[in-house]
């Protein structure tokens, strides 16, 4: 039945989706249109909001590409591609390499989104490359899917930056909310460690028959470059600096001690920066000189093509969802008919609402977040568990909106059409795991 779904699904969505740029364009429209007719601002206002808001988040968007090439640079090492194949190797059906694939990227992205998404996608490329007769489609999609534990792991950008000082909800908290009333607990726990186990299971439903597989292009086959160097003996001053173990150590150990001081004066406060530090850090040292390390940040770049280009439209639909009052109006008309009881399921959904139009978690946090804290407030509900909805609604409408699968896409060389309908399957079939845990804890 479930393969059925997906089937259909796909067939669906490769004849209606266009490329994400288009989706963002085209949702860029709609929402100018509703804005029109719903609030009192008249065009020229909201294509002023439109273009003011274009490089509002660029500090936020340098902080999610760092993300994706720190993840993807670190995944790219030699001892990280050795646990990849060996990892990959312990696989021996179609049915295994998809269930480990899912399970792989829900545990890396539940980690780190950035290396969930890069290390989930090079680790598909291995199975397929391994198992003969595997869907390919369903392998990346399945790795994608994997990425719906993101907001509940510890990078989850909701959360931590609802624990950072100075974000744009602290004064209707009246405080920050610690990871200790979301990333740790039991409610999250539970969804987070309930989609690890319950997503491989899932993609292992939606095996296709075995005259719709899809097997993997020949030339993605090609083993990745290597980025170590070795210097001829008359290399130059120049060259041995660039390919200096020295160096790299001296940099990762001032990183190291940076964050072992951090973490002692802030306690386990990870935020965004501390995070992308990290994988910077174990990326030096794993790759072991500068330029080794140049090479692999280099060919990560790539992924973030889709990032930066569509980060300015998504940066113009926020503040145009913000300014002309678009946004709180949707997640006010979800609020107002809420209880303490339903309101972490209604704010579940509006967030899954509000992220077809704002993909990114900052972004998202900061449309919804004066609207959902405060209500939260008046009714006496759990400030943590609402921003943690909030989180959750994001991550599971990430399987309809195709923003952050462009990374892992471009890694494997397939197109958004390829993975959504395996996506929107398991967003349909997941949705009672994030309402019991919203409901029961």
């Amino acid at each position: 039945m479930i393969n059925r779904m997906s089937y259909y699904i796909t067939n669906v969505v490769s004849k209606y989706l266009p490329n994400p740029l288009i989706f963002a364009i085209i949702l860029t429209l709609i929402l100018f249109v509703c804005a029109l007719g719903l609030t009192p601002h008249g065009p020229f206002d909201l294509i002023n909001m439109w273009g003011n808001g274009i490089w509002n988040l660029l500090a936020f968007a340098m902080q999610m590409a760092l993300i994706v090439i720190t993840g993807h640079a670190l995944a790219s090492s030699r001892p990280v591609k050795r646990f990849l194949t060996a990892a990959a190797s312990t696989a021996k059906t179609p049915a295994q390499g998809v269930m480990l694939v899912t399970f792989f990227g829900a545990v890396a992205s539940a980690f780190n989104w950035g290396f969930g998404l890069v290390v989930g996608a090079m680790f598909a490329r291995e199975v397929a490359k391994r198992i003969a007769k595997s869907d390919y489609r369903l392998l990346i999609a399945s790795a994608y899917i994997g990425f719906m534990t993101w907001h509940g792991g510890l990078s989850g950008s909701i959360p931590l930056l609802a624990a950072t000082p100075g974000n744009p909800i602290e004064r209707h908290v009246g405080g920050v909310i610690p990871v200790s009333d979301t990333l740790f607990s039991g409610y999250n726990i539970f969804i987070t460690v309930a989609l690890i186990v319950l997503l491989p299971f899932l993609t292992r439903l939606m095996i296709p028959a075995d005259k719709d597989i899809v097997s993997i292009d020949p030339a993605l086959l090609k083993e990745d470059p290597d980025y170590q160097r070795t210097l001829p003996a008359d290399a130059s001053v120049a060259e041995k600096l660039e390919e200096s173990k020295i160096l790299a150590g001296i940099i990762s150990l001032m990183g190291l001690i940076y964050l072992v001081m951090y973490f002692y004066k802030n306690g386990f406060n990870i935020t965004i920066n501390t995070v992308n530090l990290i994988f910077l850090v174990c990326g030096l040292i794993l790759h072991k000189t500068p330029m080794a390390y140049m090479r692999a940040v280099a060919a990560a770049t790539g992924g973030t093509a889709g990032v930066i280009i569509q980060f300015p439209f998504y940066a113009s639909i926020q503040l145009m969802m913000e300014q002309s009052g678009l946004g709180g109006m949707l997640t006010k008309l979800f609020v107002d008919i809420s209880t303490p009881t339903t309101f972490p399921i209604l704010t579940f959904f509006s967030s899954g609402v509000v992220n077809l139009a704002v993909p990114s978690g900052g972004g998202h946090w900061v449309v919804q977040g004066p609207y959902v804290i405060p209500a939260a407030k008046e009714l006496g509900a759990d400030m943590g568990k609402a921003a943690m909805a909030v989180a959750y609604g994001e991550a599971w409408m990430n399987m309809a909106q195709p923003f952050w699968a462009l990374p892992a896409l471009a890694i494997a060389g397939l197109g958004v059409r390829d993975i959504m309908g395996f996506c929107i399957t398991a967003l349909i079939i997941s949705t009672p795991i994030f309402l019991v845990g919203l409901m029961l804890f």
